[in-house]
């Protein structure tokens, strides 16, 4: 064993003097040669000396280098640097060498060759950075090695004490020639590696360098070499270096500890930092368990949503965090926290990406969610790119120290924050988004987002605005759809228009409606009812009206716009021009739409069809028919019919100006008997109706006719009362009673029959007064003024809305001011109760006059044969209402009788007369506290002498003696 170390040691030798001396060399390369001849100059045997033991000292170490020990990367390093030098072909021989060099294997074969590579790189940067310094130095390429993690360099420790504390002339003693910067005959060098072979391995046969080290102490080496006992002590003091300072304090241990060759730095002042870097490295290796490489690749890893091997997601903390049982700084740990809200965030985003996808058919996703997942997907694969350069760039090492590496291609935390910085503040937003929206859709998810898109940081609007395109791209497209198209294509219920089936005379105002919900917060309320309603005219047009002429004014509005009827036309941020192009289509549509109304299905022609006959304007027509169903409808309601009825109105409408009418108006004018009970007279039950059809029928609803329906009844029975007031006047005239009649009875009766007509006359033209001027009031004050208005108001309408309303406030108008509206039931109660008196007035008016006339017609024909009287009384018998006894039994008889029969008429006269002027008054005195509506000019017609006034006032104030009510209210009219 001993016979080996000597050999090595010999090799050692050799190899240190071939390095040593240049190829003027003074000493002989023998392979023993003479260190202590008389012919070798001392300062160059002294560095030889140092050198050697230099040699010695590093063979024994433990050293290893920081850089990867990958032979293949090391070759094709200096194949690179020989191309990029413009040394093609020494590129190529060297790669051919290379090969040859890299496929002998077995016995004599080198086991480190990526060594042998190092060392000729190292050897080659030397021999370039050495030109232009001074020949004696040690080569820079050592030095920079060492600080690199290689080797160290050496000189005399003595150097060192003078200069301690200044590290800029510690190079200054060193002697001629150490080593020249052209190496030559180097031909011996790789036969002296293959012996060398191994010598860092710790399996059986390898050489014991510090065996070797020892036997040198020993003095194998004391006739050549000085002083190598302090050997190991330099070694030791050479390691506690970084042991005992933080920085370059503690040179006097190292100073003490060194007897014989030392470390050395060249006079470079850049080393000491290179120094400080080297000891702060020493440190942190030293301190931490796990290096930053490893923990900028399990970042990158946790960025990804991946486990690493030191950082890892806990469930119970919600995040990703380095395992306590790793030996980090607190620095580094705060860190690494920091960096790894990155993964967290990613999770969130991922997890909200894939959780949508899996439920996408569901409704509650849609298209605008699957918009949204898309974006969020788009921008994570820009998020995958940079984690591939990042995880790229975390290959290369760290250097420690170095101008050229502080610049390069590698990752160390601090870089990685700063890649993190514009990363993570999308994906904290895109997470913000995710949570915001898990349970919003359609138009309510584009407002959410749009939210967050109103934001100073050009950088997230930026980023905002690109998302919304994507997003908002569905919802945009609905809405040309549906504004040049008529077409909802909203499956998913995302759309701020809904749609559900309904007949086709509630389309318009059932058919559609506006989700306010799923309004998003870019689009205004008045844009959206624009949008709903130019959608509803397009359908309305096509399932209504069959109309197909919307199509070019939708082209027209979209040409007028600026914009396209293709898919794609609008976007998020072109708020402008869809408006613009809304508000073109609704303006053409809409006027195409009242066009068709108008001239088409001559709307207006039918609402004054409604007017006359079913508001009764028309009067002629009225009057006859009410002539020639009067008969019938004095009938009970249950004997009359309704076949017989359609014939009369036939022959109303052919005897009167209503035949000259449109065919297609008088074919819906139809009679209708509405449902009764028992007792109802065909008065009650009576009525007419308009048939609309579509799309008329989209205006005069069902809800509309009922409310027409109620104006006519209402109307129909004031004609009544005014036909049967005209009909009673007919049987009063007071020549016929008091001609011959009056003189025959005597003084008594005859009185008591003036004065029964007069109470008749004077109630009758008192209900006439009040029947007439209120139907005066209902034709002119509020039919005419109300069709007036509606006239007007159809001229300026814009849409079929503004139609609608315009119709609405036209029977909004008659009803209320007809009072039959809800806030006048108790005039309306009041006025139906006036009707129900004078008719029970008329009725006792016909009983008086027909009792008046058969009296008159006995006293005539008293004087007849007794078969004539007989036939008389038969005939009266039928006709009268009473039975004919009072006129069997002569003058006396009939005298008696006729007394009686007047004053129980005039007694139910005055009855009615005292019980309508109570309800007269009432009603009145209610005309002035009706705040919703003006009466003043029914309250004028009614009351032009201000005769219910005074009535009204005598009841409110104690009442003087002088004060008669009665006699005060038959002077007024009798006057």
């Amino acid at each position: 064993m001993e016979d080996d170390d000597r050999r090595v040691l010999d090799l050692v030798k050799e190899l240190v003097h071939r390095l040593h001396y240049s190829s003027t060399r003074s000493i002989p390369t023998t392979s023993n040669p003479s260190l202590h001849s008389s012919s070798a100059v001392p300062t160059q045997q002294h560095h030889y000396n140092q050198a050697l033991k230099y040699s010695i000292r590093i063979l024994s170490s433990r050293m290893t280098p920081s850089i990867s020990a990958d032979e293949t990367a090391m070759a094709e390093s200096i194949k690179r640097r020989l191309a990029s030098a413009g040394k093609s072909s020494e590129a190529l021989t060297f790669a051919d060498l290379y090969s040859k060099f890299a496929s002998k294997t077995g016995p004599g074969s080198a086991k480190n060759k990526w060594a042998v590579l190092y060392l000729l790189k190292t050897i080659s940067e030397d021999r370039k950075s050495q030109k232009s310094l001074h020949q004696n130095r040690i080569s820079n390429g050592f030095l920079n090695s060492v600080l690199a993690g290689g080797l160290p360099a050496f000189a005399d420790n003595s150097d060192l004490r003078d200069n301690y504390g200044g590290f800029s002339k510690l190079n200054k003693n060193l002697g001629d020639g150490v080593f020249n910067e052209k190496f030559v005959d180097l031909r011996g060098l790789t036969e002296n590696i293959k012996n060398l072979r191994g010598f860092n391995d710790n399996t059986p046969g390898s050489i014991n360098f510090p065996k070797l080290e020892k036997n040198l102490g020993d003095g194998i080496l004391s006739d050549n070499s000085d002083n190598l006992w302090g050997l190991s002590e330099n070694k030791r003091t050479l390691r506690g270096l970084g042991d005992n300072s933080r920085s370059f304090g503690g040179w006097d241990n190292l100073e003490k500890g060194w007897n014989g060759a030392v470390l050395m730095v060249a006079k470079d002042p850049e080393n000491i930092r290179d120094m400080a870097y080297r000891e702060f490295a020493d440190l942190v290796k030293e301190e931490n368990d796990v290096s930053e490489e490893v923990l900028v690749r399990d970042v990158l890893y946790a960025c990804q949503g991946i486990d690493g091997k030191y950082v890892k997601f806990d469930e119970k903390v919600d995040g990703y965090v380095l395992i306590e049982l790793i030996k980090v700084p607190r620095a580094t740990r705060v860190m690494v926290q920091k960096l790894c809200e990155l993964g967290w965030l990613f999770r969130k985003v991922k997890g909200y990406i894939m959780e949508s996808m899996d439920r996408f058919p569901s409704e509650d996703v849609g298209t605008v969610g699957q918009a949204f997942c898309a974006a969020l997907q788009d921008e994570l694969s820009e998020y995958y790119k940079l984690l591939a350069v990042l995880e790229a760039q975390a290959m290369n090492p760290i250097p420690l120290v170095s101008e050229n590496a502080s610049s390069g291609n590698y990752l160390s935390l601090r870089r990685l924050s700063v890649w993190f910085a514009e990363p993570m503040v999308k994906m904290r937003l895109m997470a913000v988004l995710a949570d915001s929206c898990k349970v919003l859709k359609g138009g309510a998810m584009a407002g959410a987002i749009h939210i967050h898109a109103q934001h100073g940081d050009p950088l997230v609007s930026d980023f905002m605005k690109r998302l919304l395109r994507r997003v908002c791209s569905p919802l945009f497209e609905m809405v040309r759809s549906w504004v040049l198209e008529g077409e909802l294509e909203d499956i998913f219920s995302e759309f701020f228009v809904l749609s559900q089936p309904v007949k086709a005379e509630s389309l318009w105002r059932e058919g559609y409606q506006l989700h306010s919900a799923m309004l998003p917060s870019f689009i205004s309320h008045s844009l959206a009812q624009l949008i709903l309603r130019t959608g509803k005219s397009i359908n309305f047009l096509r399932v209504c009206c069959e109309d197909r002429g919307w199509a070019a004014a939708a082209t027209e509005a979209a040409v007028a716009a600026g914009t396209t009827t293709r898919r794609g036309g609008l976007g998020y941020g072109e708020t402008d021009a869809l408006e613009s192009l809304v508000t073109e289509a609704a303006k053409r549509i809409d006027k195409h739409l009242l066009d068709v109304m108008y001239k088409q299905y001559k709307f207006k022609e039918h609402c004054l069809a409604i007017k006359r006959y079913l508001l009764l304007g028309q009067g002629d027509f009225v009057q006859y028919l009410m002539d020639i169903v009067g008969p019938e409808l004095s009938e009970p309601a249950n004997t009359i019919s309704s076949f017989k009825l359609a014939g009369l109105l036939e022959s109303a409408i052919r005897s009167s100006n209503a035949q000259y009418d449109d065919p297609d108006v008088l074919d819906r004018l139809r009679l209708k008997m509405m449902p009764h009970n028992t007792g109802d007279r065909g008065w009650d039950v009576f009525s007419l109706e308009y048939d609309p059809r579509v799309p008329l029928n989209t205006v005069f609803t069902e809800s509309v006719m009922e409310r027409y329906l109620r104006i006519f009844n209402f109307l129909w029975k004031l004609r009544r009362v005014e036909h049967a007031l005209i009909g009673a006047w007919k049987t009063m005239k007071p020549n016929r009673v008091t001609s011959r009649f009056s003189s025959k009875l005597p003084h008594a009766v005859q009185l008591q029959l003036i004065l029964t007509s007069r109470k008749c006359q004077v109630l009758w033209d008192e209900m006439n007064h009040f029947v007439s001027n209120l139907q005066y009031y209902i034709m002119f004050e509020v039919l005419e003024v109300s069709w007036s208005n509606f006239s007007m108001e159809m001229e300026v309408a814009k849409d079929l809305d503004d139609l609608l309303g315009a119709h609405e406030k036209y029977l909004h108008s008659i009803v209320e001011k007809s009072l039959l509206g809800g806030r006048s039931q108790n005039l309306k109660n009041a006025l139906f109760l006036i009707f129900d008196l004078i008719l029970l007035f008329i009725s006792h008016a016909d009983r008086l006059y027909e009792g008046i006339n058969e009296l008159q017609s006995r006293a005539t024909d008293s004087s007849l044969p007794s078969k004539d009287k007989a036939k008389l009384l038969r005939q009266s018998n039928k006709r009268s209402l009473e039975p004919a006894s009072w006129l069997g039994e002569g003058r006396k008889d009939l005298t008696k009788y006729a007394g009686d029969f007047l004053q129980n008429m005039g007694q139910e006269i005055d009855a009615i007369s005292k019980e309508y002027s109570v309800v007269s008054e009432g009603f009145i005195s209610q005309l002035p506290v009706q705040q919703h509506i003006d009466l003043k000019f029914l309250m004028f017609r009614l009351d032009f002498t201000e005769f219910y006034s005074r009535i009204v006032l005598c009841y409110l104030t104690p009442r003087p003696s002088n004060c008669m009510v009665f006699p005060l209210r038959k002077e007024a009219f009798a006057t």
